[in-house]
């Protein structure tokens, strides 16, 4: 490889001019494939001058690495050539010795692929790994140590979500280097350098790392535990050192000192709540980790609470500071401190000073959230409204807010302390006058408060029938605040307590009103707040009705918010509103929707914009959620209109530039949503008009383009096109062979897999049903299909699979007997499929399974004698047999499709399961609970984790059965089954008398009185239908 050439054509790509940056792109993209091009790139990153340069450099290595290195990585794809076997040997061996040298810029990335390579090579292909690590960590000089801690670190993040054998080899890695990173970290400890601090943070990670999911053996014994927990401590109480305080608060907390702190913290927390604790261990690891979890609540969980408790003492008195992110961590564990006793009787006397001193403050608004509300109001309701997973481990406030629910609901005396901090805040604050008037803590006090909703009103509360004399003192005067974010609580606490029933209704036209107003809030977060407590407040009649007067213009006033700043919560109301008020929004729906439309194009406009979704499809922009919102609520929008054809056939032409513009760009995040719109289109009017006949072209390109896997997504669209168009089929061959390539690229893709193929299975018996007599020239095949695939034994042994493919032959029976038996016979298939038909005839559960093979048997049964292939005339007689089953079954089959048709909910109140939370049965007895310190309390989640570790769902490949679905709707529901075959059974006795003994003699008396019974209620079913013809 011309390594001199690659560095040009590298720094190629660096330069203005697109047209040479484009050329030099596309040499690297055909370099990429030669031999010796990683060792190449390697040349260049380890002596190039130019730091631009090596660093792209190294990136383009990255990325072929990540790419190519392994031949079996789905990641790679067919247009990433592998790297040849060959050269890896020699590339790995000088990796490490690159990373000892590397700038910081260009060691993260080696690193990168270092941890790609250990995925697929370590221990087995890499044996030397670990000792060319040990021997960095074990030298004297300060970088090679350097560079052994982030391999070490590399290996450990490699094997992070790895258990018991599959971590065999880590473990035994880490029995040996652990001890060794152990004393460097002591050692570190009395250093104050930045280096010293980002050489701790990478120990800390590697402990984080090993023990993310398994504690081994050796980490639980007592000579490795007291040491590390020793040294977690101690990095937690360390003063930090002057530098790592600098004036820029998010800057600070960058500093490896403080992130050193930060996976101290995390590291002691996991291993209480993971490994420490009895009452939280599941199923799954409870006998390794019992007598290690007992001897650490007793032994570790106190002393780490202590030290905890130190560090917030320290902070109350402002003589440290400390980050959010270890601000948040103390008050987890300090969450995970309440039921256990043996933790809970350390942290009960501090309570009182954690409610005022540490809580509330980190609850009330700080002087950045205000500062926010006022400048930038969408980033501020983005931090306090759409609060992401990281920014949850890294918030104190939802730290705060987690711990004051469990301490309420697991040690319920403390509620009341609780609460009578509350009441002094607020009185504190009505007695003042306007001058004195603390604000930000009368909003911490109703945040608290809010916080604490569902325990305050939970069933037996003794608290409940005070909150609405709270409200009415406390909460009602803030709607006219002068402080915006104090308008905002006053909406949110109203949320919270949505369910509270209101003893004098006028309370209740008050909210409303005041809700109302705060619509039209200046300050924008008071309007999303009044927003999101108005879809709660929906519950109560008189808000309820007083809406059904003012929704357009509450509908108009959401829009406007949805254009002003991107949350997924407003989607969620307006879809609520929709569904609720749909008679009231019929004559604005088109109005609404161009609207709605206008929004979701815009929104996705910025998207595609600002290059929002990557080269896979993937929306990767914030914005991605709020426009799926508005595709759900325009998707519940069209079907309350299911009623309304004229203005469905409207819609449709205003919703195209939706469906257009998300299957064009690719936007598969939003595939699903937008093929639900087609779906309500199609399904609600109950017919295809040309608009939406077009729109089918773009689905059938949409899935030849990458979008296979989508194709369950697209289900009920295209069987609504076969099923309500079954007549444009007929007569536009273009459209019907489009279908017919969906299902047959269903079969025939790898990627596809067996739910993927059901969706197969339902569309052909979809043409079969809906285009009788239509589709003869794809009969054959789908015979073919569901045949060769019910022989191979290589297709996955599914049952519900294995029924559909089944089903999909049966109906090829129905749609035409002769020919599907002489299909079958021309590949000698007739026996094996009508021994899978019989002996699975007990797995056709639903009652259109039932029918389905009823029907079909019904078929076979008109045929004459000389029509029945010799090969399975002596088993004919199994037709009846067969049949009776069907029949004995049936019933019950209607009851139970009857039920999965009824409300969900059984046409009662939802039950929220708010009993979990309910109080005691008294207030008495609560006053009258001993002082003594409680027992252990159960830990709810664990039951889930047991059920997440069972073996809940190993049969499902012998047991998946189809149960009845309440919305499936079938051509074969039209189709009287009573009926039928007495008539055909009565034919069959005039016309073959011979034939119809010999079916009827192999029956049994009881199988006899089955065909009685069936032809008696076919009688009962010509009265009836007599009777109606009548009017009677």
């Amino acid at each position: 490889m011309d390594v001199a050439g690659l560095r040009n054509c590298i720094a190629s790509t660096l330069t203005a001019n697109a047209e040479i940056r484009q050329t030099a792109e596309q040499q690297l993209k055909q370099a990429e494939s030669s031999p010796g091009f990683i060792g190449a790139l390697l040349d260049i990153v380890a002596s190039e001058q130019d730091a631009n340069v090596r660093l792209s450099s190294v990136v383009y290595l990255k990325n072929r690495v990540t790419r190519a290195w392994d031949s079996s990585d789905d990641y790679a794809g067919s247009s990433h050539k592998p790297i040849p076997e060959g050269e890896k040997p020699a590339f790995r061996d000088r990796l490490i010795p690159l990373l000892a040298q590397a700038s910081p810029q260009v060691r993260q990335h080696i690193l990168t692929i270092i941890g790609k390579i250990l995925n697929y090579d370590f221990p087995d292909a890499w044996p030397n790994y670990v000792e060319i690590t040990m021997n960095l960590l074990t030298t004297s000089d300060i970088q090679s140590v350097y560079a052994g801690l982030q391999c070490l670190s590399a290996l450990c993040r490699t094997f992070r979500f790895k258990t018991k054998d599959a971590r065999e080899d880590f473990d035994r890695v880490s029995e040996v280097a652990f001890p060794i990173i152990l004393q460097i970290g002591t050692r570190l400890l009395d250093e104050t350098s930045a280096e010293a601090g980002e050489m701790m943070k990478l120990i800390l990670k590697c402990y984080k790392h090993a023990i993310f999911m398994d504690l081994a053996p050796h980490l639980q014994a007592e000579t490795a535990i007291v040491p590390w927990a020793t040294l977690f401590i101690k990095v937690v109480e360390k003063e930090t050192p002057q530098e790592a305080l600098g004036e820029d608060i998010d800057e600070r907390a960058q500093h490896p000192w403080w992130k050193a702190k930060k996976w101290a913290y995390s590291n002691l927390n996991r291993l209480f709540v993971r490994y420490g604790n009895p009452n939280t261990l599941s199923k799954g690891n409870g006998d390794s980790y019992m007598e290690f979890s007992k001897s650490f609540i007793i032994n570790f969980a106190p002393s780490i609470l202590t030290a905890y408790l130190r560090q917030i003492d320290l902070w109350v008195s402002k003589q440290i500071w400390l980050s959010k992110v270890c601000l948040s961590f103390i008050v987890s564990y300090l969450d995970e401190c309440v039921k256990p006793k043996t933790t809970w009787e350390h942290l009960k006397p501090h309570m009182n000073s954690l409610v005022a001193h540490v809580l509330f403050p980190l609850l009330c608004q700080t002087p950045e959230d205000l500062e926010l509300f006022e400048d930038d109001p969408a980033e501020y309701l983005h931090r306090k409204l759409k609060l992401d997973f990281y920014e949850d481990v890294a918030s104190p406030d939802v730290a705060a807010v987690n711990f004051l629910n469990t301490v309420a609901k697991h040690r319920r005396k403390q509620t009341f302390t609780i609460l009578n901090f509350i009441n002094e805040v607020v009185n504190r604050y009505e007695a003042a006058t306007e001058a004195e008037k603390n604000h930000v803590e009368k909003e911490g006090a109703l945040r608290m408060i809010g916080t604490l909703s569902s325990i305050i009103l939970a069933k037996k509360s003794p608290v409940a029938d005070k909150v609405e004399y709270f409200f009415v003192r406390h909460v009602f005067p803030e709607f006219r605040s002068a402080h915006g974010y104090l308008r905002a609580r006053a909406c949110n606490v109203l949320e919270k307590f949505s369910d509270l029933n209101f003893e004098d209704q006028n309370n209740i036209i008050v909210i409303y009103q005041n809700i109302l107003a705060c619509l039209e809030d200046p300050a924008l977060p008071v309007r999303i707040e009044a927003a999101l407590a108005l879809q709660t407040l929906i519950r109560h009649d008189a808000i309820r009705t007083a809406m059904q007067q003012n929704i357009t213009h509450i509908m108009q006033q959401l829009l406007k918010l949805t254009n002003e700043v991107e949350l997924d919560q407003l989607a969620n109301v307006m879809e609520e509103f929709v569904e609720v008020f749909a008679s009231e929004l019929t004559p604005f729906a088109v109005e609404l929707t161009e609207q709605l439309r206008d929004t979701y194009l815009r929104i996705i406009g910025d998207i595609i914009e600002k290059g929002g979704n990557d080269e896979d499809g993937i929306l990767t922009d914030d914005k991605s959620i709020t426009a799926l919102g508005v595709l759900q609520t325009i998707g519940t929008l069209i079907l309350t209109l299911e009623s309304t054809p004229e203005v469905l056939l409207h819609l449709e032409n205003v919703l195209v530039p939706v469906i257009t513009t998300t299957l064009e760009n690719r936007l598969y995040d939003l595939y699903n949503e937008v093929f639900e719109i087609i779906d309500s289109c199609t399904f609600s009017a109950k017919s295809i008009s040309p608009t939406m006949w077009a729109v089918f072209e773009l689905v059938h390109r949409t899935f030849k383009d990458r979008a296979e896997i989508y194709v369950e997504d697209m289900l009920p669209a295209l069987d609504n096109y076969i099923t309500y168009g079954s007549e444009m089929l007929r007569q536009n061959q273009g459209y019907f062979e489009a279908i017919i390539d969906i299902i047959q690229t269903i079969f025939t893709h790898d990627k596809l897999g067996a739910m993927d193929r059901i969706c197969g299975c339902k569309l052909a018996e979809s043409v079969l049903l809906s285009v009788r007599g239509g589709a003869d020239q794809y009969l054959a095949g789908f015979v073919e299909i569901g045949m060769t695939k019910l022989t191979n034994d290589k297709e996955p042994k599914v049952r519900s699979y294995q029924i559909h493919l089944l089903e999909m032959v049966i109906n090829c029976v129905y749609y035409n007997p002769l020919a599907t038996l002489h299909v079958l016979e021309a590949h000698n298939w007739t026996n094996s499929f009508f021994t899978l038909w019989f002996t699975n005839i007990d797995h056709f559960r639903r009652v259109h399974d039932k029918k389905l093979s009823i029907v079909a048997i019904v078929s076979l049964l008109q045929l004459g004698p000389e029509q029945i292939p010799a090969s399975v005339q002596p088993g004919w007689h199994r037709l009846l047999q067969g049949v009776v089953r069907l029949f004995d079954t049936l019933p019950v089959a209607m009851k139970n499709r009857e039920e999965a048709t009824k409300d969900p909910y059984g046409g009662e109140e939802y039950d929220d399961g708010a009993d979990s939370d309910g109080w005691e049965e008294s207030a008495d007895a609560w006053d009258n609970e001993a002082e003594d310190v409680e027992d252990d309390i159960g830990n709810d989640e664990s039951a889930y984790l047991e059920f997440l570790s069972g073996d809940g769902l190993d049969d499902y490949d012998d047991d998946d059965d189809l149960d009845e679905e309440s919305l499936i709707e079938s051509q074969l529901d039209k189709i009287e089954p009573y009926t039928l075959f007495r008539d055909t059974f009565v034919m069959l006795k005039a016309s073959h008398p011979q034939l119809y003994e010999n079916l009827t003699n192999a029956l049994s008396r009881d199988e006899q009185a089955v065909l009685e019974s069936v032809v008696e209620i076919a009688s009962t079913h010509d009265v009836a239908a007599a009777q109606l013809a009548n009017g009677s």
